[in-house]
């Protein structure tokens, strides 16, 4: 079971599970996007609930049938929504977190469930001064600032204590700044100027490919653009996702998932205008930047590889490949 699978993660999760030969039951109340349809909506294996992952007798009865649950549902978004919707992302998240660790409970206990792999976030990382951040780093340095970065520490104190005191076996994993197709305008977004293109509520990929696909020039980024990050394509991620959730190796543990290349905004800027504009001369503008708009994500990778033998290969030429053309249609029929 997959919840939050109508999700821009989610969906990749779900191609990534039924690719394997498995059956899949998603779960999705369509909060983000609005009703949203996928390439595998009629595939035999695949089993859609529109639901709330909050529904604890729902949850419950699905999951009692399922061997495994990828918790993936929540309230999330780029580094406006860490602003915008503070409180929220706190108190929405939470419950939703409680709901299915009772749900996943009760189903381990009387149902099929073996084993709960959550989605948690490099964001646990936010207040560390020391790189590359590693698998327990985040019990020794000051908890995340923003209600986001604390609410997916808070989901990972969720798994271990369910396995404390119920010994619901559990894995922990963390996405780096996932890059891929099917991120959408979020309902309810709150849009942000930057020069004379409004910013949905999205990440720093889709937005710059937007903004130089509508003809900014200058370009507008956030800060000085200097902001370190490992873009992670969401293919290579989806499939982290299921060797941690399946492999015997990954029980009761925490891996990142994520490229183990560095790559700054300013050369994020550069190499997406050189694939849309060619030679055209590129200038940058700095627009202030948000509160928690952490200036270095630097993922230890060595665990997976170790552990997992597993490692994110995708290259970010490759995946800009793939999502230039995704958001110039997107902008083309209005998406975005």
């Amino acid at each position: 079971m997959v919840s939050g699978s109508a999700g821009f993660i989610g969906g990749y999760v779900v191609e990534e599970l039924l690719r394997r030969g498995y059956s899949v039951v998603g779960i999705d109340n369509y909060s983000k996007y609005g009703p949203v349809t996928k390439s595998y909506d009629n595939h035999p294996d695949y089993h859609f609930v529109e639901g709330d992952a909050r529904d604890v007798e729902l949850m419950t009865k699905l999951l009692s049938d399922c061997d495994h649950f990828i918790a993936g549902a929540a309230l999330i978004g780029g580094i406006s929504y860490f602003h915008a919707y503070a409180y929220d992302l706190l108190a929405t998240n939470e419950r939703i977190m409680a709901s299915q660790c009772d749900a996943a409970i009760a189903a381990h206990q009387n149902g099929k469930l073996q084993k709960v792999t959550y989605l948690s976030s490099s964001m646990v990382f936010e207040s560390t001064e020391h790189w590359p951040s590693k698998e327990g780093d985040e019990r020794k340095i000051p908890p995340p600032l923003s209600s986001y970065g604390f609410q997916k520490l808070a989901v990972e104190y969720f798994a271990k204590a369910a396995w404390d005191q119920y010994k619901l076996p559990y894995t922990i994993i963390r996405p780096f700044n996932c890059v891929g197709i099917g991120e959408g305008r979020a309902l309810g977004d709150v849009e942000i100027a930057s020069g004379n293109v409004k910013l949905a509520m999205s990440h720093v990929v889709p937005d710059l490919v937007q903004k130089v696909v509508k003809g900014q020039d200058p370009l507008h980024i956030l800060g000085e653009g200097n902001q370190i990050r490992h873009y992670t394509y969401g293919g290579d991620l989806a499939k982290g996702i299921v060797e941690c959730m399946a492999q015997p190796a990954a029980f009761n543990d925490d891996f990142n998932i994520s490229t183990p290349v560095s790559t700054s905004v300013r050369e994020l800027a550069e190499v997406i205008w050189r694939k849309i504009k060619g030679d055209a001369p590129l200038t940058l503008v700095s627009d202030e930047a948000f509160e928690y708009d952490v200036q270095r994500r630097v993922p230890d990778v060595t665990k997976a590889k170790e552990v997992l033998g597993f490692e994110c290969t995708t290259s970010l030429d490759t995946m800009l490949d793939e999502v230039i053309p995704w958001v110039t249609e997107a902008v083309a029929d209005g998406r975005l």
